[in-house]
């Protein structure tokens, strides 16, 4: 768990989602808007982030609904594209997450030297979006061959929308995902995103592997961080920052400053 420390400078840091709007080729891509008016909303959402004092940004195409399992390129494309032009104005270790294909999250963090991606690396599950199967031996073979050896990967082991095939408990498949697979890091999720991550699950997965970082991936919020950061080693955070604490909103800077005063009197 040292790398977090490394990234990050601090102990459980909060890793905030700047959530891109829908993109060329999604169904909401709103078209007379443009692609200058979805990178002025995600510096708009950047710069309140950063401001209210967050340890980390990752971007995301959340707004790419329905997801895809297998990305087209016009979609990280596009993001390399956004990220390219925040480049200079992002101050805090930042990440990428391209919903939900792990070859292309870590093709877009080689191409904007992204940290660390949150991804499905592993497992076979039933879901919202069909049978989701993955291949982690192949994504990382491919991470290394195209450089991206140090970036950071972030295993979503409880997926959103989705059930584990099989009739192992979360305990052992923490256990076997990493002896199996090395992960930075394990994210523990509720049933969508903004939905609050089961405490009990979170302090199964943290007991069974005590030394590897653990994070609560969604539904963390002011009401429930003292209870959350006292099992993880950190957060995944999106929704609680966002006006009224809605999904589809922009980021109020105001909620980020009040959840990350609360975060640094945990510390």
């Amino acid at each position: 768990m040292t790398w977090l420390k490394e990234v990050f400078n601090v102990n459980k840091p909060v890793i905030a989602m700047c959530h891109l709007q829908a993109l060329p080729g999604d169904p909401k891509w709103d078209k007379e808007k443009g692609l200058g008016w979805v990178i002025e909303m995600a510096r708009k959402d950047l710069k309140a982030l950063q401001s209210g004092g967050v340890d980390g940004v990752m971007f995301s195409n959340e707004f790419s609904l329905p997801y895809l399992t297998k990305v087209e390129p016009i979609t990280y494309t596009t993001m390399a594209r956004i990220i390219g032009e925040l480049k200079h104005e992002i101050k805090i270790p930042h990440g990428v997450n391209v919903l939900w294909d792990p070859k292309a999250s870590i093709d877009l963090a080689v191409a904007v030297d992204g940290l660390f991606v949150r991804e499905i690396f592993s497992g076979v599950y039933a879901s919202d979006f069909g049978l989701w199967n993955t291949n982690c031996g192949e994504v990382v073979r491919h991470q290394h061959k195209i450089g991206g050896e140090n970036v950071k990967l972030m295993f979503n082991i409880v997926p959103e929308a989705a059930q584990y095939l099989g009739t192992r408990d979360i305990a052992d498949i923490a256990r076997s995902t990493v002896f199996n697979h090395m992960p930075d890091a394990l994210c523990v999720s509720g049933l969508t995103a903004g939905a609050e991550t089961d405490a009990s699950t979170l302090k199964t997965v943290k007991d069974a592997v005590p030394e590897t970082a653990i994070f609560a991936n969604t539904g963390v919020r002011l009401s429930n961080i003292e209870e959350q950061l006292s099992i993880a080693d950190g957060t995944v955070t999106a929704t609680t920052f966002k006006r009224d604490g809605k999904f589809f909103n922009e980021v109020d800077e105001k909620r980020v400053k009040e959840f990350m005063d609360k975060v640094k009197s945990l510390r």
